[in-house]
């Protein structure tokens, strides 16, 4: 249930509205924008919202109980705000989106309608789409520990507790595409450590890119490594990177390497679904 201020009922009593929805969208790393379907800005709750973003809303479906309401809000790359390289370095992923119904001709009669976060973004050409969730989706989020025979940890944080400063150096890079990076200065580091690792970039363009390091593969001037995800901007020769040795999550791995079997966060000696499902054959041994 929403509380309207009395001012905003009257102009909605009289019949005659003149209402337009703003959106107030706030980045994780703070940065705060407004738009609106309205034919000007409009100044909304202190933000102003601008009104030649382009942006449109297909209707949020909202459901009863703990299921996910869902939405959709499309727009053109013509905000200088939007771009296009923001999307793909992920500044918008997760974002707060909050959905205001505010009175054109005196926008500081508004209500908040609905707050949602950014999901799936797509991008179509010159323009984008994005999913709105409601909060319902963090019911949804995996909560607790799951019964895995690999470790559930991530390399160096509190639970794995493993040291990362002999495990972390800086490289160069001598060439660069969509798929990967050849580095030199890597030498330290054997055949397989980086793959599962994470390369962030340090300086250039790419600057702040953060990736996974899906493999590796050693080359006459260094060492290539390959990623999943391509940069938002190029990644050029002579750039800055820091990479950190990556762990294939099993226990072999976790007791062998990095001495650190006390704190695996799996549950190696499990039986996987072969064993389960296994019945006893004549003449088997055992």
């Amino acid at each position: 249930m929403r509380t309207l201020s009395s001012a905003l009922q009257d102009r909605l009593d009289t019949g005659c509205t003149t209402l337009a929805i703003a959106w107030i969208l706030r980045r994780r790393d703070g940065m705060v924008l407004g738009f609106t379907d309205h034919d000007r800005d409009l100044d909304v709750n202190g933000v102003t919202c601008r009104a030649a973003a382009g942006f449109d809303a297909a209707a949020a479906a909202e459901k009863l109980g703990f299921a996910v309401g869902s939405g959709e809000i499309a727009g053109a790359l013509v905000d200088a705000a939007i771009t296009a390289a923001d999307i793909r370095a992920g500044r918008y992923d997760g974002a707060r989106v909050e959905v205001h119904l505010a009175d054109w001709s005196e926008p500081g009669l508004s209500v908040l309608l609905q707050v949602m976060t950014l999901g799936d973004i797509t991008r179509e050409g010159h323009a984008f789409r994005a999913e709105l969730r409601s909060p319902a989706q963090a019911l949804d989020a995996e909560r607790g520990r799951l019964y895995t025979p690999r470790c559930a940890a991530s390399l160096g944080d509190g639970f794995c507790g493993v040291d990362l400063s002999g495990l972390t150096a800086e490289a160069t890079v001598i060439a660069a595409d969509a798929t990967g990076l050849t580095c030199t200065g890597l030498d330290d580091f054997g055949p397989g450590d980086l793959t599962g690792g994470r390369l962030v970039v340090l300086t250039g363009a790419a600057a702040g890119f953060a990736v996974e390091i899906a493999g590796e593969t050693p080359v006459t001037d260094g060492l290539r490594l390959s990623h999943w995800q391509p940069p938002p901007e190029p990644v050029a020769p002579g750039d800055q990177v820091q990479v950190t040795a990556g762990c294939d999550k099993r226990f072999a791995t976790c007791r062998d390497r990095f001495a650190n079997a006390a704190n695996f966060r799996g549950f190696p000696h499990m039986p996987g679904i072969d064993r389960i499902v296994s019945v006893p054959l004549p003449g088997e041994g055992g």
